[in-house]
């Protein structure tokens, strides 16, 4: 390329221009999570706990699983889930959340040994938690 004054001059002026572009184009970019993090800091993201009244039960032997749930109209449906060869399965348990969010659920479980449990609704999910059958 052969550089005359006329494109040394068209070059610093597009370079020139870039520069602001790229500097207010940084400056949006920056300035807009800020501005969206501020109404997700005002909304609850979902959550729910669990806990097991036991640790360790005969199997078919009742136990509770109690806990709440935020971020969730109060009389959502909550189901318990319990992971079989590596996949979540739903069980035939589930129970509605009163109007503070908690819940109370009874259980009986039958495969014995280690299960891995979690409460779910929806696309949320509480932390996973076991239970040992004898």
């Amino acid at each position: 390329m052969i550089v005359t004054k006329r494109n040394s001059l068209r070059l610093a002026a597009v370079a020139t221009l870039s520069t602001l572009l790229l500097g207010a184009a940084g400056t949006a970019m920056a300035a807009a999570p800020a501005a969206s993090a501020t109404p997700a800091a005002a909304s609850v993201s979902a959550g729910i706990t669990a806990k097991p009244s036991v640790t360790s039960v005969q199997a078919w032997q009742l136990f509770r699983v109690t806990g709440t749930t935020t971020g969730l109209k109060a009389g959502t449906t909550v189901t318990l889930q319990q992971k079989q060869h590596g996949k979540w399965v739903t069980l035939p348990a589930s129970v509605h959340t009163t109007r503070n969010g908690s819940y109370s659920l009874g259980v009986k479980l039958g495969i014995k040994g280690l299960n891995e449990l979690r409460i779910v609704s929806g696309n949320t999910a509480s932390p996973v938690f076991t239970v040992t059958l004898r």
